[in-house]
This record gives structure tokens, C-alpha cells and sequence, in this order.
């Protein structure tokens, strides 16, 4: 039974194969200032072949009389949106909020976001700095890349810019109107289905609130081949959501792509003789890597992994511009074979919502 006054927030934590990071965000969890029984917590496991569902069902057992209720929840189709809509055909509070397993979040994240949600807005995010858990060298240069404006991207949630309306928000909290406006997320892509869903949301007329108050924290990449994995399946992403969402895209993320179209076709000049164009790109591009490296270490501490930035910068603009270059070749045969990029969940599940909630709300007006 939620207390007087208070939202009940369905707590979300999807998560594969992430037993070493779990036990943390559940401490942090239990630490949360906001009423425990105003809180029901989702976790749902993408088909882990490790210890996760262990920890979840041991979380269960222990603290589901802490809160307003603990759920395990499967999630055969192992994908984020997949496992985003398990939780929104079972949540039952006033707002879901969802946090990556590979997070932290402070004490009073929750309350955080359910503040600025009961100041009048229905979708609300902060900050999402990254962080890294052994502090090596060659990790806090990972960590610069990925904190950095160059390295990664514009996204307001990487840093203070002050309480904004943004396209999107990470580790958003959502009321539970929004999704009975708009249904579930799109179930046929990977890496770009929190884009996809904050466009419609827009669309639908909901504005999302960006609250630097509220901080979240997300572990970056341990080794540069996971890094290289990520930004390469990012910009795939990108290139397939092009053919289904173009809306929901924006110019920044075409960047690393037009940047390898570059490097092919100033190459290709150069072969047949004509190098100047290869020589002014090559020369911009190095003067603009090392002054965002001297940028990026300002107020750190030089390390010799620092001088690797430029090269890490290059590494990670052309594998995530070869992602997309790749994505948008795949994409015909793509939509082909993926009901043209539209998932038939969105509405399933916004039905589903609606049906009962309403069922709910009938039976405590009846009551």
C-alpha cells in the first residue's frame, strides 16, 4: 500500500550476464532515501548465462517485504528493448524509472527524479558521468575519451548545462501516462531504441526534462576492445534506424561517418595524385585531437597512457563511422526480414497498459 502523497515508482534493472556489477547497484538501492514501500523493483534477466538471475532471486527473497514488491522477470528475447517492454507489460506504479545493472546511483536518485516529476513534467533525467572501477592509468584514459565532447558526444547528460528540455534522457523516469500514450519501445533495434521511443514521446507532445539535480553514474568500457565493440555497434545502429526513424536521429551522429567517407575519398584522390585534400584533412583533424587531448587532461593528472588520446580518438570516430557505413549498406535487407523496422510490440503493449490500468482504477472506484 503506497503511502498519502507519494507516486509509487516501479524500479527497473534489465541486465545480462552482469553478476560483477549487480550486488553494488543493489546496495545502492537499499540506500535510496525515497520510501521503500512507494517502491516496487523489476528486475528482469536477458537469458544470463552467469550468476545474474541468482542475485536477483536472492534480492527477492531478501528485501521483498522492504518494498512494495520484488519481481524476477524473464526476458527470452535477451535485447534491452525486449526486456524494456517485459517490465512495462508488469510494472503497476505511477512511474517507471529504469537504471543500466552496469550503474551506480546515489541515495537520492529516486527522489530526485520523482521531485522534478511532481513539479509538473512527465518525463525527467540528469547527468550520467562515467566512471571507472579500477583506477589504472590506461582506464582513466578510457574514461577521459568517454567523458570527452570529442571522444564521444554532445548528449546533455554527460555533463551540467543547466535544467533544459533535451531529446533524450538516460536513466529517464517516466509517468506512466507517457507509455499509455505511446505504446512500448520497438522491439526490431539494438542500440538505438531509447532514441526511437524519446522521438515519439515527443511527437505525442511530451517534453523531456533534462534536471542537472539528478545524478546517475555508468561504468565505462573496462578495455579499448570493448570500447571498439561498443562504438562500432553504436554507429551500426545508427545506419539501420536511419531506414525506420530518420527523425530520430541527429546531425552529431553522422559525424564519425562523414569523417571515414572522408578518409575514403581524400585516399582515393591521393592515389591518383592529388594529395592536398588528404594532407588538410589529416592536418585538421590532428590539430583539432590534440587540442581537445590537452582539453580532456587539463584538469588531470598527465599520465604517459595520456598521450594515446589521439590515437584512441581515431580509433573510436572510425570504427563508430565504419558501424554505420556497414548499417546503412545492411539496411535494405534488414527492413526485409524485421517487419519493415516496426515492431508489432509498440502497440501490443500499449494496449495491454491501458487495459489494465483501467481495470485497476475500475475495480478501486467500485471498491
Amino acid at each position: 500500500m503506497k503511502e498519502k502523497s507519494q507516486l509509487l515508482v516501479s524500479f527497473v534493472i534489465i541486465a545480462r550476464n552482469e553478476e560483477a556489477t549487480l550486488p553494488a547497484l543493489f546496495r545502492d538501492v537499499l540506500a535510496q532515501e525515497y520510501p521503500h514501500s512507494c517502491m516496487e523493483v523489476l528486475l528482469v534477466d536477458s537469458c544470463s548465462s552467469d550468476g545474474t538471475k541468482d542475485c536477483m532471486e536472492r534480492f527477492a527473497q531478501e528485501y521483498s517485504a522492504e518494498f512494495a514488491g520484488v519481481q524476477v522477470l524473464e526476458n527470452p528475447g535477451k535485447t534491452l528493448a525486449r526486456g524494456w517492454n517485459v517490465a512495462l507489460r508488469a510494472f503497476s506504479g505511477d512511474v517507471i524509472l529504469r537504471v543500466d545493472a552496469h550503474a551506480n546511483i546515489p541515495a537520492d536518485f529516486v527522489l530526485k527524479n520523482v521531485e522534478c516529476l511532481e513539479s509538473g513534467e512527465d518525463v525527467a533525467g540528469g547527468q550520467r558521468p562515467c566512471i571507472i572501477e579500477n583506477p589504472t592509468r590506461w582506464q582513466k584514459t578510457l574514461l577521459l575519451a568517454e567523458n570527452s565532447l570529442f571522444g564521444s558526444s554532445i548528449a546533455p547528460f554527460r555533463r551540467d548545462v543547466g535544467k533544459m528540455y533535451a531529446k533524450s534522457v538516460f536513466h529517464g523516469a517516466y509517468r506512466r501516462k507517457v507509455f499509455e500514450t505511446i505504446g512500448g519501445y520497438n522491439e526490431e533495434l539494438g542500440r538505438t531504441e531509447d532514441n526511437e521511443i524519446h522521438y515519439r514521446m515527443r511527437q505525442a507532445g511530451f517534453r523531456l526534462c533534462f534536471d542537472p539535480a539528478i545524478i546517475s553514474y555508468q561504468h565505462v568500457r573496462s578495455s579499448l576492445k570493448k570500447m571498439i565493440r561498443q562504438k562500432y555497434g553504436n554507429g551500426k545502429w545508427v545506419g539501420l534506424t536511419l531506414g525506420v526513424c530518420p527523425g530520430c536521429l541527429s546531425l552529431y551522429h553522422f559525424v564519425p561517418f562523414a569523417f571515414v567517407l572522408g578518409i575514403l575519398f581524400t585516399t582515393a584522390l591521393a592515389l591518383a595524385g592529388i594529395w592536398q585534400l588528404a594532407a588538410l584533412m589529416w592536418s585538421l583533424y590532428g590539430l583539432l585531437a590534440v587540442v581537445m587531448t590537452i582539453t580532456c587532461v587539463r584538469d588531470e593528472n598527465w599520465n604517459v597512457t595520456s598521450l594515446c588520446l589521439p590515437v584512441l580518438f581515431l580509433i573510436l570516430h572510425v570504427c563508430y563511422g565504419a558501424g554505420t557505413l556497414v548499417g546503412l549498406v545492411q539496411l535494405p535487407g534488414w527492413k526485409k526480414s524485421h517487419h519493415g523496422g516496426l515492431s508489432p510490440a509498440m502497440e501490443e503493449v500499449r494496449g495491454q497498459i491501458q487495459k489494465r490500468f483501467s481495470r485497476e482504477e475500475g475495480a478501486e472506484n467500485h471498491g
